[in-house]
């Protein structure tokens, strides 16, 4: 079976920095997008960033440009968020997602019916700023 593996996350003041990692193991499929999504307690879950693995075209939620990076890890089936310029209201459970086909730049990242195009799915890792 896939599984999406998720490391990093942990506790930082604003104006700090972490990174996320998430491997899409075991995956038999010839292409695939992957991204981030968040959920704060109380709150819908929200896109971040997507990357296609077959080009690097990578896209951002509005609230996170200019200050999150998405990559590619040496042509491999891994991605990894670099979050700089941390703020209180990055504080989510971040979740790695994955799928077959492409991102898309038409993704509205604030709509919570955007996870629903994702098939899977990691199991969460905390991000707090303070």
């Amino acid at each position: 079976d896939v599984q999406l593996v998720e490391s990093g996350g942990g506790s930082v003041q604003a104006g700090g920095s972490l990174n996320l990692t998430c491997e899409a193991a075991r995956w038999p499929y010839a292409s695939n997008a992957m991204a981030w999504f968040r959920q704060a307690p109380g709150k819908e879950r929200e896109g971040v960033a997507c990357i296609y693995l077959r080009g690097g075209t990578t896209y951002y939620a509005d609230s996170v440009k200019g200050r999150f990076t998405l990559s590619q890890v040496n042509d491999k089936n891994e991605v990894f968020l670099q979050m700089d310029n941390l703020k209180p209201e990055d504080s989510a459970m971040y979740y790695c997602a994955a799928r077959l086909a492409r991102c898309s730049p038409s993704y509205d990242y604030t709509d919570s019916s955007l996870q629903r195009l994702f098939r899977f799915w990691g199991q969460g890792t905390q991000v707090t700023v303070s």
